[in-house]
Parts: structure tokens; C-alpha cells; sequence
């Protein structure tokens, strides 16, 4: 009988785990995955946290302004796996001129959801490989 419970517990802690897996938050309610921007600045920081980095980008606005732009990228192992690590040659450094090709906030906030940077030495990296390309 105790075995059996035990095995109901179990079962019953499962699903309910795997309920909240499935509700992992959508894109399209934040950003417009039918417009792309291309944002070129100065990369301000690069945080490397989980579930999702953030890139924070100084641009330049034509009146002479600055605008920072926060952006969100997919995972710290999409990242890495894709060219973009935490230190080493392949690290996003403060100071840094890059283009990010991202999904706009819908509310035209200066944020966005990053489908690929351009580093300062031209190479594109893909982060983005989504039903979109």
C-alpha cells in the first residue's frame, strides 16, 4: 500500500512539474516577430545570466542623443555553442561597435528580442533560428 501511494505522489509531482515546463512565456505577446530593426552602438555591458542574457547598447539618435537599448538573447548555451562566450576572443567587451538584428518591443520601447549580432569585426552570429528567418 505505501509503495503505491508513494508511486501517486510520484506521478502527481510529474505532471505538475511538467505543466509549468510548457508554460515557458511567448515571444510574440512582447516583441513584433514581424518587423526586424537593426540597431548599431556601443555595447554598454553584456550580462551573462540565466534563463536568458541581456546586451545593453548605446545608440546614437540623430539629434545627438543617446538612446540604450536593452536587448534579450536566447540562452547562455545558444550563446557559447554560436560564438559569443563570457571571456576569451570570442567575449563581447564594453566599448565594443556592433549591430544587433532583433524583434522590437511592440509598446516602441528600446528593447528587443536579439535574432543575430554583427561583431566588430563583420562575422554575423546567429542566435535567432526561429519559424521567422
Amino acid at each position: 500500500m505505501r509503495k503505491r501511494t508513494l508511486g501517486w505522489v510520484a506521478l502527481c509531482g510529474w505532471l505538475i512539474a511538467s505543466g509549468s515546463l510548457k508554460a515557458h512565456h511567448s515571444l510574440a505577446g512582447v516583441y513584433d516577430l514581424d518587423k526586424e530593426r537593426a540597431v548599431s552602438g556601443s555595447l554598454t555591458k553584456m550580462e551573462f545570466v540565466n534563463p536568458h542574457s541581456t546586451v545593453h547598447l548605446t545608440v546614437k539618435n540623430t539629434d545627438g542623443s543617446t538612446t540604450e537599448w536593452v536587448m534579450l538573447t536566447a540562452s547562455n548555451t545558444i550563446l557559447v555553442r554560436n560564438g559569443i562566450s563570457r571571456s576569451g576572443p570570442n567575449a563581447l567587451k564594453a566599448g565594443d561597435t556592433i549591430t544587433i538584428k532583433c524583434f522590437p518591443a511592440k509598446n516602441g520601447n528600446p528593447f528587443g528580442f536579439v535574432k543575430s549580432v554583427v561583431l566588430p569585426d563583420q562575422r554575423e552570429v546567429k542566435l535567432w533560428f526561429g519559424d521567422n528567418d
